[in-house]
């Protein structure tokens, strides 16, 4: 019986993964809500799916996860003031709520992207990704040559590269006071 619930609470919700700053993450402990709206987060979709050919769920949600790392790092782009550390929220939402763009589904870049057009309550989230202390450096030096790295530049892409040798940490939502203390 308990096996049926599980199943039914599993397919009745979607992992989604939001990428922030810890600046972000900062001001969605304060508004005690993940936004603005929408949200752009990434998922196991369809298309990812296809991209990443496996079947197995924790490897396709790394997957996920790792997107939202690169749309971490793109958000400290263009934040110079950001602490240089990526941070992932991962969060449980209703079907439906995250929504993949069919016109970019096979689109490089938009891999896993979807939009959420609701706030998230922060207390909806399962766990928090973050970079450790000691990948400031690599990460730092990954945000500045992204823009040389999109237009092309070998040695700049092989730098942001550099930043998917630090696994992010696993945190528990209750250690978010401490993270961005």
């Amino acid at each position: 019986m308990l096996g049926a619930y599980w199943s039914l609470m599993k397919a009745a919700a979607m992992r989604v993964y939001v990428p922030l700053t810890l600046s972000g993450l900062a001001e969605a402990y304060k508004d005690g809500r993940l936004g603005p709206t929408p949200l752009t987060a990434y998922a196991v979709t369809p298309a990812l799916r296809e991209w990443y050919v496996s079947d197995d769920i924790e490897e396709l949600e790394y997957a996920a996860l790792s997107r939202a790392a690169q749309a971490s790092l793109r958000l400290l782009a263009v934040d110079p003031r950001a602490p240089r550390r990526r941070v992932v929220v991962a969060v449980d939402v209703p079907d439906g709520q995250a929504v993949a763009d069919p016109d970019r589904g096979l689109d490089q870049s938009a891999l896993g992207e979807v939009r959420i057009e609701a706030a998230i309550p922060l207390a909806k989230a399962a766990a928090v990704h973050l970079d450790a202390d000691d990948a400031e450096r690599d990460i730092a030096a990954a945000a500045d040559a992204l823009g040389a790295a999109d237009l092309g530049d070998d040695d700049a892409q092989f730098t942001v590269d550099g930043a998917e040798d630090h696994e992010l940490l696993w945190y528990a939502t209750q250690e978010i006071p401490n993270l961005i203390e």
